[in-house]
């Protein structure tokens, strides 16, 4: 029997992972079966189960891949001279998940979101992913406070902000832009970009010529 390559193993698995993926943003995980699963890919139940025990090792599969995918663009951005601002930031991670990940569902929808709010909600029912999220947040959160300090380091911000406190809010920016999308739509990283540029302006508008309401010193 000729041997399988391991191109052909790796492209195999992430078969697998991208039909689950459409299958859990489809219906979600609770609704999804294995048997959905087993249609998407059109593999049989022998080949899937040789990559993943089941939808539980599925499931934390895609979460471990999404977390480092996302850890990975700010570990890069914090090794720039000078490190991209906070808005070209965090378009660039929404661009590279689209990338990433397959782009959309089968009506059209962005699948990253629909998979982010799934997984949240799945965490309060189940410990091993509950504590797998919490693991990779907390390296995304290092992650970005390396890119807060070459912030500080390049003068881009001051030295006695907490690189923490600013890595979880814009954070928070992404997962909230995630919320928005997933739940009501209508809203584009692009539209997000341009309001954080808008709330990054206000400090400069505000000492701008012949504004009186900031005093300097």
């Amino acid at each position: 029997m000729a041997r399988v390559s391991q191109e052909h193993l790796d492209a195999r698995r992430r078969q697998i992972l991208d039909g689950a993926a459409l299958c859990f943003a489809r219906n979600g995980f609770h609704a999804t079966s294995m048997q959905d699963v087993l249609k998407e890919v059109d593999l049989s139940a022998g080949a899937v189960y040789r990559y993943f025990s089941g939808k539980e090792e599925l499931i934390e599969a895609i979460v471990t891949e999404v977390l480092g995918a996302i850890r990975s663009v700010y570990e890069r951005a914090a090794q720039e001279s000078p490190p991209p601002m906070p808005d070209e930031l965090i378009v660039r991670t929404l661009a590279h998940m689209a990338r990433e990940r397959p782009a959309v569902t089968d009506d059209g929808e962005w699948l990253f979101p629909r998979l982010m709010i799934q997984a949240w909600g799945e965490t309060l029912r189940n410990d091993a992913l509950s504590a797998l999220l919490g693991e990779g947040f907390t390296k995304v959160t290092a992650a970005w406070a390396k890119v807060v300090v070459r912030y500080q380091e390049a003068g881009m911000m001051r030295d006695d902000v907490d690189p923490e406190a600013v890595a979880r809010t814009l954070m928070a920016t992404v997962q909230g832009f995630g919320a928005q999308y997933a739940l009501f739509g209508g809203f584009s990283p692009e539209a997000l970009q341009a309001g954080m540029r808008g709330v990054l302006s206000m400090r400069e508008a505000a000492a701008g010529p012949g504004n009186q309401s900031v005093k300097s010193g």
